[in-house]
């Protein structure tokens, strides 16, 4: 992320675009909104920050003109005003990019970057349209991002965003709102939009920045405001003046400590294998994934978005047909591609997308509760007395008063406590095996800190936990090991330990990235016989991303996805050295060129080799290192 927080020049005095005072906002009996004050400058990144159901969402729809506020004051560029609806604000200047994006997926990126032009009197003109959308591109450095021709459904995530975005500067919108618009994006798709937010920024625009990530916080912004409780309780502070501890206990009101603290008493994992995955397949999108968890581990499955890991978590659980592979639970076949027959096998899955495929608004919390329940019944009745007991403990455990399982709706709830109740929704069937798919998407820090605590609890009580997640720092603060998913298939199955978040990029890299790299190896190979290899090597292992052998005498041992102590392969000595030079082995009649990789921002990419026979004509090793950092420029 730190390449997104460039150099910033000395804070000058800046008048203020935005300024809010003593803002109050009720909904029915709910007061969202109680005396809150907020200030926003021109060329600033300010950070809206507070725990779920603080009023962040609810602030953030006052300024875009979503809600209009009861109490209080607003200035906009030196002017009160009050806003009549989004259109109000849109026309002087104040847009908001959503976490789930407001396209219309049936219409083309052009038509979309200008959809409030569709609905004007007369005949659009698409060629200065057109024009218009190339600069703005061009203006956030992003010209060959979006084939404008293109409907909006055939977008990435990441590229959606930047439509929101080019749609915010159709209007001129002067100010935008980002909230959590990283929410769905890969480290790589969020260094590309910070990239963009920083452009912005430094053209004099002012953006407010609404995230439950503190990394990104400390990363992009400049100033930060924290609400709680619906006030502001930290008020335009410095980025740079914060610690993340302050900055936590501003939003929840209390120390958290380490958030992926490991319970020191919970036994090591040896239990049986829950779940075992082979080689199962749900074409198009999932080509052949395999994997095993067992009771007692907490496993993540990484990757970037789109590499098919919640695809592969519905093929399992029966949502999305298998085309091929078999999935044994406890050492059972699960037979059948039915939600059903795996609930009643032992299988819980939480879903990714709250909204829509997990909770249903118009029933109680207690129905919300008790929904799998119905669908691992059976008989006539509903069996509802049989959970009586075990609801009473997990909504101890949720800190949820017995008197709101009546609540009429689940929106009456923070998005952090909805997910709370759903996750114990799976947990009141005691299942052998639990998939949760971005379990903490778009939750404050606080409710993650419990959800992390929940999961390693039931995986003490002996429960095989599987985590979707984007937030590489999460996956990998939280798994015993990650399993590697890129186009489709598993390539890569590691101890957690051995990884940090570049060393899980590199290999989450979708495999059509690494064509150049893959054609370069299969070159050297070809012209001089051999092995070639690129791995990631620290201390004294190591983990292959890629590998290639024209002669299989000379195989370095190991392959793609593997990780070996160095002493374990058969090149100990180059891979230990590493001088830029031929080295040979004790045995084997191999010598070995080792010579690191940079891409052009200067980022550590690991070391290309290549194996050749000892005693034939070998290249000159600049030669080599020439044809490799003319590779590395274009990763």
């Amino acid at each position: 992320m730190s390449l997104a927080a460039l150099d910033r020049s000395p804070e000058t005095v800046v008048a203020p675009l935005l300024v809010m005072r003593g803002i109050t906002k009720t909904f029915d009996r709910t007061r969202a909104l109680q005396g809150a004050d907020f200030e926003l400058r021109e060329g600033e990144i300010h950070g809206l920050l507070g725990a779920n159901g603080a009023g962040k969402s609810t602030l953030s729809k006052v300024i875009s003109g979503h809600h209009a506020f009861d109490e209080g004051e607003m200035v906009y560029r030196g002017r009160e005003i009050r806003l009549r609806g989004t259109r109000d604000a849109l026309n002087i200047g104040i847009a908001i990019v959503m976490q789930e994006t407001s396209l219309v997926p049936d219409l083309t990126v052009l038509e979309n970057i200008f959809l409030p032009e569709l609905g004007r009197p007369g005949r659009l003109n698409y060629g200065a349209l057109r024009q218009r959308g190339e600069e703005i591109l061009e203006s956030l450095g992003q010209q060959d991002s979006l084939p404008f021709d293109w409907e909006v459904r055939r977008l990435s995530s990441a590229q959606k965003q930047l439509v929101e975005i080019a749609k915010a500067l159709g209007v001129r919108a002067k100010l935008v709102i980002f909230d959590e618009p990283t929410a769905s994006l890969s480290p790589g798709e969020v260094e590309r939009l910070f990239d963009v937010m920083a452009r912005l920024r430094d053209s004099g625009h002012g953006l407010v920045f609404v995230s439950h990530r503190l990394e990104e916080v400390f990363a992009i912004t400049d100033r930060v405001t924290v609400l709680r409780e619906g006030r502001t309780v930290m008020n335009a502070r410095p980025t740079a003046d914060l610690s993340q501890a302050e900055l936590i206990r501003a939003m929840v009101g209390s120390e958290l400590g380490a958030i992926y603290a490991r319970n020191e008493e919970t036994p090591e994992i040896g239990g049986a294998i829950a779940l075992e995955v082979r080689h199962i397949s749900a074409l198009p999108v999932v080509r052949d994934v395999s994997f095993s968890v067992r009771k007692g581990e907490i496993l993540g499955l990484g990757g970037l978005v789109g590499a098919g890991r919640s695809e592969t978590a519905e093929a399992i659980f029966g949502l999305r047909p298998r085309t091929g592979g078999e999935v044994l639970l406890g050492g059972k076949p699960l037979k059948g591609n039915s939600p059903k027959t795996a609930i009643r096998a032992g299988l819980g899955f939480v879903a990714e997308d709250r909204r829509t495929q997990n909770i249903v608004p118009d029933l109680s919390v207690k129905e919300n509760l008790l929904i799998a329940h119905l669908g691992a019944h059976r008989g006539f009745f509903c069996g509802y007395g049989a959970r009586t007991k075990r609801v009473d403990e997990l909504l101890a455990k949720l800190g949820l008063p017995g008197d709101r399982l009546l609540d009429a709706s689940m929106l009456n709830f923070s998005g952090g406590m909805q997910q709370k109740i759903i996750i114990a929704r799976w947990l009141l069937l005691e299942p052998s095996v639990l998939i949760l798919d971005e379990p903490t998407k778009g939750v404050d820090i606080g409710t993650r800190a419990s959800i992390y605590a929940m999961l390693r609890d039931i995986a003490a009580e002996g429960v095989a936990v599987v985590v979707i997640s984007s937030d590489f720092e999460e996956l990998l603060g939280l798994s015993d090991r990650v399993v590697v998913v890129s186009d489709g298939r598993s390539i890569a199955d590691l101890p957690s330990a051995m990884l940090d978040e570049e060393k899980l990029t590199l290999l989450a890299a979708p495999r059509t990235s690494m064509a150049r790299n893959t054609a370069l190896l299969n070159d050297l190979t070809r012209e001089h016989g051999g092995a070639g290899f690129w791995a990631l090597i620290e201390n004294d292992s190591l983990i292959c991303l890629n590998a290639v052998v024209n002669d299989p005498a000379l195989d370095p041992g190991f392959r793609a996805g593997e990780a070996r102590r160095l002493s374990e392969t058969r090149l100990p000595t180059a891979l230990a050295r590493r001088e830029g030079t031929f080295v040979a082995e004790a045995s084997g009649g191999r010598t070995t060129l080792v010579v690191p990789m940079t891409s052009p921002r200067g980022h550590d990419l690991g070391w290309v080799g290549i194996t050749l026979r000892e005693g034939g004509t070998l290249p000159a090793p600049e030669a080599i290192k020439t044809r490799i950092d003319t590779m590395a420029a274009t990763l």
